[in-house]
């Protein structure tokens, strides 16, 4: 399996997007039926949000799942 190499945007941008998920995640598992939506924090969306943009990979979601899935393939 080939090694890939991510630059400093693009590690950036893969660890924004896993704090993201991570978020969504423990926001779908909170308290169960209070009959509220799961809320994210605008922050880390705009986290996710800055570091795609830095790393050149707005718009460009095929190429940053090929690298999330080479960093972090259990993703």
């Amino acid at each position: 399996m080939p090694t890939a190499v991510l630059t400093d945007h693009e590690r950036t941008a893969v660890q924004a997007y896993l704090r993201l998920l991570q978020t969504v995640r423990a926001a779908m598992d909170g308290p169960p039926g209070t009959g509220r939506p799961p809320v994210v924090p605008p922050a880390a969306l705009a986290d996710a949000e800055r570091a795609l943009a830095a790393a050149g990979l707005t718009g460009n979601e095929e190429a940053f799942f090929r690298l999330l899935h080479t960093w972090c393939p259990e993703v």
